[in-house]
């Protein structure tokens, strides 16, 4: 019978298969044929012991990167502290991982709802997590090169032989009954085998770290887009405090203009004031939707569907101390180069299969059944057929093909090299980043503290001037005014602290993998669902 080859790994399991194999047809032989089927299984067993060998390039993990800290000075210890719940001092310790749920640490049950959310319905993560099974589904199917195929046959024929004579004499008519068990599989001789797992394997872990990765993009997109939004809130309650104080001093300004105290030139001035500080609102409103429907989009809603859960900046506890993983740890645990370390091993794989088409293959196949050309000596002993065999194929002449397609494997090995060396030059760059702008952060906003501080005493001064009589309306109006714009600034300020805090917990992965390698654990807990309303309900 044919009997279909299959790829076998492991030198112990396939001889120990191959002498259970060679047993059964030996015992099943009749004595005249055990010395050919002894033969067998000892071409079988011999070819099994073969299996130790192995071909094409040993895999090495890129080694740690050759530095000791990200900065070309050593990193800050800590920044400056001033006023407020974003003026806090931040400490930073090194040598130590985020752990797994870092954005619990601004306290915010806001921000914790909106992550949740879109880690349970946000469809990219879908897409990536049907990606990771398939890619899991494509390994638990090359798992059967481990495994010899086990085929049955059962069949009838009806039939006319050549000459007009059948088998059993008479008319060339006749039917004939096959039944039997095939069994049949590649032994991995060189290895070649064990690197198409490998391959399969790497594939799987690299879909697992793109998950990661996506995970790890998601929540520091959400956490930026919410901060973002509560920050715009902020600048436009003040901007239009600003154009109300405005909008009075323009008043005051016509009506001095008019008693002849001032030019006109000074009504033309605030004229173009108010309009520049009403030209800044619709952008703040525009950047405010944009933010909006960011974060509907990541949570998996449409724009019209969702309610904002509105974040504001009081509401957010900036951390006060800051983990920064080593070097070293940095490029084993980000989940980008992870998963570019996983092509890399999965491009070292395809350099072996591609060494793997120069040397030959063997197949080995054996059955047993039975055949009769009536049913009711189907089971007669006499009808009982078997079969063992062993094919090399070897490659004499394939026009250079072998050899392309090697140096192909070598260039995919070198791209996937310089590519990971990349992309951990890309991690390290964005942590060293985000250090240095924390570290600035502080000093800007104990700037803008100070200016917002000042302005606060300068309006403060202003009102009791003005109801001692010393100042009039205008100059209260133009105080008030500059206090606002500095207010803006503060909140800027502070925005950016948080945004750049998140940066940095995201230029380190967010932490170490939790669990096994193989399995992704969901980095929350019970994901509640958003709330969807009619989009009638939702201006923008």
């Amino acid at each position: 019978m044919a009997v279909a080859g299959v790829l076998l790994v492991g030198a112990v399991a396939h001889r120990a298969a191959l002498r259970r194999l060679g047993d059964q047809l030996f015992m099943t032989c009749d004595w005249r044929s055990r010395p050919r089927a002894l033969v067998g299984s000892a071409v079988v067993v011999a070819l099994a012991a073969l299996g130790g060998c192995a071909i094409g390039p040993r895999y090495q993990a890129p080694s740690a990167p050759p530095v000791a800290r990200y900065t070309h000075r050593p990193g800050p210890s800590a920044t400056l502290a001033t006023q407020g719940t974003a003026g806090r001092s931040q400490h930073f310790h090194y040598g130590i991982a985020p752990r797994v749920r870092w954005w619990r640490a601004f306290r915010s049950p806001a921000l914790d709802t909106l992550i949740a959310a879109a880690l349970e319905n946000n469809h990219t993560l879908a897409a990536y997590r049907a990606r990771l099974l398939q890619a899991r589904a494509a390994v638990a199917a090359d798992e059967g090169i481990f495994y010899p195929q086990v085929n049955g046959t059962l069949g009838a024929t009806r039939q006319k032989s050549l000459g007009g004579i059948s088998p059993g004499g008479g008319s060339g008519i006749y039917s004939l009954y096959t039944g039997g068990v095939s069994v049949s599989y590649y032994p991995d001789v060189f290895g070649a085998n064990r690197l198409l797992y490998n391959s399969a394997e790497a594939q799987a872990n690299f879909a697992r770290d793109q998950l990661l990765a996506a995970q790890l993009a998601l929540i520091g997109n959400v956490a930026t887009a919410a901060v973002s939004a509560a920050s715009d809130r902020a600048q436009i309650r003040a901007t239009r405090r600003i154009i109300a104080s405005e909008t009075n001093l323009l008043r005051l300004t016509k009506l001095q203009y008019h008693a002849g105290a001032v030019p006109y030139l000074a009504v033309v001035n605030q004229e173009s004031q108010l309009a520049t500080s009403k030209a800044a609102l619709p952008a703040l409103l525009q950047r405010l939707a944009l933010e909006r429907y960011t974060l509907a989009t990541l949570i998996g809603r449409f724009p019209a569907q969702w309610r904002p859960v509105h974040l504001r900046l009081s509401g957010l506890h900036l951390p006060r101390n800051l983990p920064v993983s080593l070097p070293s740890v940095l490029a084993r645990e980000r989940p980008d180069i992870r998963a570019a370390t996983e092509q890399l091993r999965y491009a070292n794989a395809e350099v072996g299969l591609a060494d793997a088409q120069f040397y030959p293959v063997v197949q080995i196949t054996g059955s047993i059944g039975q055949e009769s050309l009536t049913v009711g000596h189907f089971f007669d002993p006499a009808s009982s057929v078997w079969s063992l065999g062993a094919n090399l194929l070897a490659p004499l002449f394939r026009g250079g093909t072998l050899r392309a397609q090697r140096r192909e494997a070598l260039e995919l090995y070198a791209a996937a090299r310089a590519s990971y060396q990349q992309t951990v030059l890309g991690a390290f760059q964005q942590v060293a980043g985000s250090l240095r702008a924390l570290e600035h952060d502080a000093q800007t906003l104990r700037a803008e503290g100070d200016a917002y501080a000042a302005s606060q005493e300068a309006l403060r001064l202003a009102k009791e001037s003005y109801r001692a009589g010393a100042i009039d309306s205008l100059s209260l109006l133009t105080t008030e005014a500059l206090y606002s714009q500095a207010r803006i600034a503060y909140v800027r300020a502070e925005a950016q602290r948080y945004l750049d805090t998140v940066a940095l917990y995201t230029a380190l992965g967010g932490g170490p993998v939790p669990g096994h390698p193989g399995k992704v654990r969901h980095p929350t807990d019970a994901a509640p669902s958003v709330t969807t309303v009619p989009s009638q309900r939702n201006a923008s």
